[in-house]
């Protein structure tokens, strides 16, 4: 039985610590020769096929209007690696420093989108806009992905997730509960 504790009241502003949706992905854009590489946290699935991705991007950081230009993007998976990279890109503005330049990385090309991968993350994810209704009023993009590259190994690698104030908790553990899982029907 889990255990049961004292709880106390929370700010409703920090409900994020405990309900942000994922790891902390580098989403990497292209407009002509112009690149950049934001840090996010802000993002859900929102369908399996086709595979749709909704991400919160806020109309002040500069991969914004490339992406808003392009209509693509990469999203990219770091691992607990790249911590420090995934802070300064995190502290930067892409219009005043090239970030694959200033944190050591490499833009490596995609398959299917122009803007580059981050050739040191785990996985990839080529997206390319699928909606864009909500943009203009919540800065929400859906996207598509539309090609998937991943490691071999580790499967479930150690990634970062963040909650606020300078502080990641890492996912890497994993617990397999398989022989009590029903696939759902169809």
């Amino acid at each position: 039985m889990a255990a049961r504790g004292e709880k106390i009241d929370l700010p409703v502003h920090l409900a994020r610590r405990y309900l942000e949706p994922g790891p902390i992905v580098l989403l990497s854009s292209r407009r002509g020769e112009e690149r950049n590489i934001m840090t996010l946290g802000w993002h859900t699935i929102m369908e399996f096929s086709p595979s749709l991705v909704g991400c919160m991007i806020s109309s002040g950081n500069h991969s914004f209007q490339l992406i808003r230009d392009s209509g693509e993007c990469v999203i990219n998976l770091p691992t607990t690696a790249l911590t420090d990279q995934v802070v300064g890109i995190g502290n930067t503005c892409g219009a005043a420093i090239d970030k694959f330049a200033t944190f050591g990385l490499t833009a490596e090309p995609a398959r299917r989108v122009a803007a580059p991968l981050v050739g040191e993350c785990h996985a990839h994810f080529e997206c390319r806009l699928f909606d864009d209704a909500l943009v203009e009023r919540y800065n929400f993009f859906i996207f598509e992905v539309v090609e998937a590259r991943v490691r071999r190994s580790p499967r479930h690698p150690q990634t970062l997730h963040y909650t606020g104030d300078g502080v990641f908790v890492v996912a890497g553990k994993t617990i397999s509960r398989r022989a009590l899982f029903t696939p759902d029907k169809l």
